[in-house]
């Protein structure tokens, strides 16, 4: 009697275990990739254009599905070189990409920074690494040209997964001139997985069993795309790249990135066909910071890239230099 008293407690512990690790956890774990609300902490929370000494406007916009997005209009010094959208990494809001805009500013060019879906103080009651962040991207884009009355071309330029957006709204949008991509990844499906085994390999607590990628990760891959209303399948960066072809782009990577290694940028761009496309590896760890550990090297890149891009721009030069 006691043997089978222990033999069905067991099972229940076993029973519990499968659901709270196949269940509870993957469940947990897209919970905070698609509805979650939280925001890393930035250096420039708190500032604003004004912070770095730019002019600007606060704005509001819609995207084609309907959400409402909140950011700031930076206008370049006349005549503006083009106009550059700005899109932020998961869990950060437009702040982060102050650093950038203000650069861009000095060579000349209008910004738009916004906040994208479900972050900071935009709308949305959920968000997708960067599928259909794509909109808000093309929506920033074109709030600059129709209310504006933005100077072109258009410049997208986006971390990690404002990266993936900016990569994935170009495809879909002739408009686009050139895309700055930094620290994105390669396709959804392969990001989940580095994800899990790079937790798995250094970051998992000690009372977290070693679990194979097969079924969790899948179930990951499965339940943030149901939550976020997307196909897996149809989150590729590389097809998005091949769409993209002929137009330039600029891929960047930190060598350090445990996250997003620059292997990816590398194989990105052997994807791009333009001959004015550029990569740069720049020394550091952490990931989506190449631009505030390497500023200058991240700096001359653009410069040149731009200036290749949109030849009214002088390489070295910026806006209202000699």
């Amino acid at each position: 009697m006691a043997r089978k008293i222990l033999k069905w407690v067991f099972g229940i512990i076993v029973a519990l275990l499968v659901i709270f690790f196949y269940g509870v956890v993957p469940w947990f774990l897209t919970g905070i990739a698609t509805t979650g609300r939280f925001h890393f902490r930035d250096l420039n929370d708190g500032k604003t254009p004004a912070s770095y000494g730019m002019d600007f406007s606060p704005v509001e916009f819609k995207t084609s599905d309907g959400i409402d997005l909140k950011g700031w209009y930076v206008p370049a010094k006349e005549p503006a070189r083009g106009t550059i959208v700005y899109c932020h990494g998961l869990n950060r809001t437009r702040v982060e990409m102050l650093p950038m805009a203000a650069f861009a500013h000095q060579l000349g060019y209008n910004g738009v920074l916004f906040d994208l879906r479900h972050e900071g103080q935009s709308g949305g009651k959920v968000k997708s690494v960067g599928y259909w962040e794509r909109l808000d991207a093309e929506a920033a884009m074109r709030f600059a040209f129709d209310r504006e009355h933005a100077a072109r071309p258009a410049v997208l330029w986006g971390i990690s997964l404002g990266a993936a957006a900016a990569l994935m709204a170009a495809a879909e949008t002739p408009d686009v001139a050139a895309v700055i991509s930094d620290s994105t990844f390669l396709n959804f499906r392969d990001t989940v997985v580095h994800h899990y085994r790079l937790f798995m390999g250094r970051f998992r607590p000690w009372w977290f069993p070693h679990l194979p990628a097969f079924p969790l990760a899948d179930e990951v891959i499965y339940w943030s795309a149901y939550r976020a209303h997307f196909k897996p399948s149809d989150f590729d960066l590389e097809k998005a790249v091949e769409r993209i072809n002929p137009r330039p782009i600029l891929f960047v990577g930190v060598q350090g990135d445990q996250r997003m290694p620059p292997d990816i940028a590398r194989r990105l761009y052997a994807d791009a066909t333009s001959p004015l496309k550029q990569i740069l590896v720049v020394p550091g760890t952490r990931h989506g910071e190449g631009f505030n550990q390497a500023t200058a090297q991240c700096e001359q890149a653009v410069t040149d890239f731009l200036a290749r891009v949109n030849p009214g721009t002088t390489a070295g030069q910026p806006a209202g230099g000699p």
